[in-house]
């Protein structure tokens, strides 16, 4: 068993064990990355202020996200196909936050379906919608959720057009994988992941395939999934699932004041600063970037977390510094997901918790509730300085 200590060598070991379009399909962004890129390499450009003679002692990191307690301020965030990059990926995926004490987001592009995962644990998990055109398949959708004890929806709201990712389009990325010489020849050397996959019926989209009308196989699923999403959202729209879903509501996907405002006025009671980890608008700014910002802009009506970039527990306490109530960590989990299945999910969160943990106290804090902007040295153009709209 190798020696992990940071998420990095999760890393390794994934890109060594699973299959070149499911680790790319992870591993990308939209056209030329740029966006994909700053969203981790902004987080280096904050520094911390080391303090000493500061009693230590006690720490915690327990945390409220929407009302409810957590070991840490981490959820693993809705991420498809999870299922492909481990047999059963989303059940191992939800087991290990729960046994860690942290919210786990099953992404309606799931592999295992929503009751796959609810038959597996034992505390309620979190569901992620995309806003689809088909009315009788999100309320059946969100009722399946309900019925699953779901204990918040989170509404994708920067999915209503799919941004180009160009290594999945040269990939052929499809669920099953599409068997070609390539792809025959690279999963030729993934043998033990092949052995996993072939030990299991979950190789589809589970909430999708003999759900919504007319997919039955992945030929189906497959034009469904294109004229699924909605151009025409609006926030009528999604102050609509607000009300079929009628509880604990998260938007992800926001990355501007004016759009943190509304989802103040909508009555959300979250918003997730979020670029799609990258994979959305290339060229937009980093989630990090854009985050002190929403927060001084709405931080005392709305809780706000993040999502995009966070790689280990230094992004997290710098984040929680920057006034983020909590946070979302997506290829992190996916690293250890398909290096070790659900022990690598569990070492990637004791990874980050240590981090967090050592780091806040270094910093000479007791309490990732009371972390401020006062532990970090920030560049002054760290926001950046742009011509004022309009």
């Amino acid at each position: 068993m190798p020696v992990i200590t940071e998420i990095a060598d999760l890393k390794r070991i994934y890109r060594r064990r699973v299959p070149k379009m499911f680790y790319d399909y992870a591993e990308s962004g939209s056209w030329t990355e740029q966006t994909f890129r700053e969203n981790t390499s902004d987080f280096d450009k904050l520094r911390l202020r080391q303090r000493i003679a500061v009693d230590m002692a006690g720490r915690t990191t327990a945390c409220k996200m929407v009302g409810q307690d957590y070991a840490m301020p981490v959820a693993l965030a809705p991420v498809g196909l999870c299922g492909m990059q481990s047999a059963d990926g989303e059940i191992k995926a939800a087991r290990a936050a729960e046994k860690f004490g942290v919210p786990f987001t099953l992404s309606t592009m799931s592999i295992c379906s929503i009751e796959d995962v609810a038959e597996h644990t034992d505390k309620p998990f979190w569901f992620q919608v995309y806003t689809l055109k088909d009315d009788d398949f999100m309320r059946r959708l969100i009722g399946r959720a309900k019925d699953a004890n779901c204990s918040a929806l989170v509404i994708t709201v920067d999915l209503q057009i799919m941004g180009q990712r160009h290594k999945d389009i040269k990939n052929g990325l499809s669920a099953p994988p599409k068997l070609t010489p390539a792809s025959i020849a690279n999963m030729m050397t993934k043998v033990p992941w092949g052995l996993e996959m072939l030990g299991t019926k979950r190789r589809f989209f589970g909430n999708i395939v003999g759900h919504a009308e007319g997919v039955s196989d992945p030929a189906s699923l497959s034009s469904w999934t294109a004229e699924a999403f909605d151009p025409s959202l609006d926030w009528k729209r999604i102050a609509q699932i607000m009300e079929w879903w009628d509880g604990p509501v998260i938007l992800k996907g926001i990355l501007d004041v004016e759009d943190a405002r509304k989802a103040v006025e909508v009555g959300a009671d979250a918003i997730i600063v979020s670029n799609h980890g990258g994979r959305q608008l290339d060229g937009a700014l980093s989630s990090i970037r854009m985050l002190p910002q929403i927060v001084d802009a709405v931080g005392d009506k709305i809780e706000v977390h993040l999502d995009s970039g966070i790689r280990s527990g230094q992004d997290v306490l710098k984040a929680m510094a920057m006034g983020a109530k909590g946070t979302m960590i997506g290829r992190a989990f996916v690293y250890g997901l398909g290096a070790m299945g659900e022990a690598g999910v569990t070492r990637t969160l004791e990874v980050m918790h240590k981090e967090m943990d050592l780091t806040m106290a270094l910093c000479g804090r007791r309490d990732i509730n009371e972390v401020d902007r006062d532990i970090l040295l920030i560049p002054e153009d760290f926001a950046g300085k742009w011509v004022e709209n309009g």
